[in-house]
């Protein structure tokens, strides 16, 4: 099952979440899914676990509550951001499964630009070595198997950055909100913050680890990462 891709550019936060929450309530009888790419104008997002000691420092820069998952985090130009509006139950993908495809996409992506992204025990997005983004070696941190019923363990972000984040919303099976990719950003409004509710976690881009990709470059990339991987 293909996708509409749908590249938006610049598109303010507020609207596009609005239009999201009115094609998820209308279920179209047609079936169609859609994947919106686009960037936004700066804006700091509250998921439904946000707490308002986490925006540390706003300034003009705008807090819209949301009904996603997750704490608070940035967009801003620079990033990618991905909005599947897909029905999980028509393809088959449990909630799981759907948010480790959207992981996998933003980790294929980071390969095709030759950085290894990382998943973190208990901390959900991708994140790269600081002092090597190219290194293929496994993380001591990375997500591991352990006896059901025991707790996720305390995230560990030491020599780490996060540079793509996500918070989805399910309703009735469909999905709505997304993944966002850092490629060349101002990153210092995430200092304004606590990043998805996290103290000190440091956030880069690709182009502070040395890698010059535009934004076009990444959105094409991410969004043929993505029509791929939720195909499947």
């Amino acid at each position: 099952m293909s996708l509409d891709v749908h590249l938006l550019g610049r598109v303010d936060y507020a609207p596009t979440f609005e239009k999201m929450k009115e094609i998820t309530a209308q279920c179209p009888p047609d079936g169609r899914e859609q994947l919106w790419i686009c960037e936004h104008p700066p804006v700091f997002t509250l998921g439904l676990a946000g707490r308002a000691e986490h925006v540390l420092a706003p300034g003009s820069i705008p807090v819209v509550p949301t009904d996603r998952g997750g704490q608070v985090t940035y967009h801003g130009p620079g990033q990618v951001v991905a909005y599947p509006l897909i029905d999980l139950k028509r393809r088959g993908i449990f909630v799981k499964e759907y948010v480790f495809r959207l992981e996998e996409a933003a980790i294929r992506t980071l390969a095709h630009f030759g950085v290894t992204g990382h998943r973190v025990a208990g901390a959900p997005g991708i994140y790269v070595r600081l002092a090597d983004p190219f290194s293929h070696a496994a993380l001591p941190q990375r997500p591991r198997q352990r006896a059901p019923g025991a707790p996720a363990p305390a995230p560990d972000f030491t020599g780490l950055g996060k540079i793509a984040a996500l918070g989805i919303k399910v309703s009735g099976h469909r999905t709505y909100h997304g993944l966002a990719l850092n490629v060349a950003m101002d990153l210092a409004p995430f200092s304004r913050i606590n990043p998805c509710g996290y103290a000190g976690l440091q956030t880069v881009d690709l182009s502070t680890i040395g890698v010059p990709a535009t934004w076009d470059d990444a959105a094409h990339e991410l969004a043929a990462q993505l029509s791929r991987l939720l195909a499947l």
